[in-house]
């Protein structure tokens, strides 16, 4: 009950809503893209050989638990689909997200 009162009253977004959809039309728009080697797991010796894990970067062995890698097919750019409003948790999701980029471009740098 108090968990129905609460998601009754709380601040409304279609945020996520609008996400997925985008997220759905460009995978409806590019097909089904390989990720990228360094993610995909090698557990034959073929796959190793031809890169499959090759350094990849165990986010939480990383500075600040974030490795800043680009996981999107090599096919792709990367995207943006979730986009939080300013209102409710979505603004600390927006912060955390900046806080992300900024980490990211940091490493890009340096």
């Amino acid at each position: 009950m108090q968990a129905c009162l609460y998601c009754a009253t709380a601040p409304k977004s279609n945020a996520a809503y609008r996400a997925q959809k985008a997220a759905w039309q460009i995978a409806k728009e590019t097909g089904s893209l390989m990720p990228p080697k360094t993610i995909l797991n090698a557990p034959t010796r073929l796959m190793k050989d031809i890169g499959y894990g090759k350094g990849y970067r165990y986010d939480h062995e990383e500075q600040d638990a974030f490795s800043g890698d680009d996981y999107w097919p090599e096919e792709m750019s990367a995207q943006t689909f979730y986009e939080p409003s300013a209102r409710g948790f979505e603004s600390k999701i927006a912060e955390r997200i900046a806080h992300w980029q900024g980490l990211r471009k940091e490493r890009e740098k340096g």
